[in-house]
């Protein structure tokens, strides 16, 4: 698998407001973590059962992370540096991930330690035509107007393939090797 991280804390990159609810008040962050029923209230989760169970894992009470917010797709659109992969379709999917240790959210060192050794392991999987990039961004945590600012991670998972079967093939393995490694993590900071 090709993996990868970056660390992005420009003025145009993204951000995460956590906990979140969208501007019209339609859909929201739930708790995974403390709360693992609710995930059957997350659309995407219901829609992809791969996702669902990628949830479950990194929500686990061994994990180190919870999830903020997700999604997935499919998609034709290949940049130049997929042509790498030979595929026609990719399946992708994005996951919003904060620290579950509240005073690790604020520390930056912490958050490249994780995404390098994320990487690290990642880069140690067997071959298998899927991409994943973690990402180190700038997010604000509390209530508005005692708002603390952070960090959290996003991680892109794409799986490739000929057609759109393969690449969510791809992408489900993919999905089932950055999970293990996000626990062998929790594992390793014990």
């Amino acid at each position: 698998m090709d993996a990868d991280f970056s660390i992005e804390l420009g003025q145009e990159d993204p951000v995460l407001d956590f906990p979140w609810t969208d501007p019209d008040g339609r859909i929201s962050y739930f708790d995974l973590k403390r709360r693992p029923e609710l995930l059957a209230r997350i659309e995407e989760a219901n829609r992809f059962p791969e996702l669902h169970e990628f949830l479950r894992t990194v929500n686990s009470a061994i994990s180190a992370v919870e999830s903020a917010k997700c999604d997935a797709w499919t998609s034709d659109e290949l940049s130049p540096e997929e042509d790498f992969f030979g595929a026609s379709f990719k399946f992708v999917s994005y996951v919003d991930l904060v620290s579950s240790s509240e005073c690790e959210r604020q520390l930056l060192p912490t958050h490249q330690r994780f995404a390098k050794r994320l990487v690290e392991l990642l880069r140690q999987t067997p071959e298998t035509p899927a991409s994943t990039e973690i990402c180190v961004r700038r997010a604000f945590y509390g209530p508005a107007g005692k708002t603390v600012e952070g960090f959290y991670f996003t991680i892109y998972i794409s799986g490739y393939g000929d057609d759109e079967a393969r690449a969510r093939l791809n992408w489900e393995i993919a999905l089932r090797l950055v999970a293990h490694a996000v626990l062998q993590l929790a594992a390793l900071q014990q």
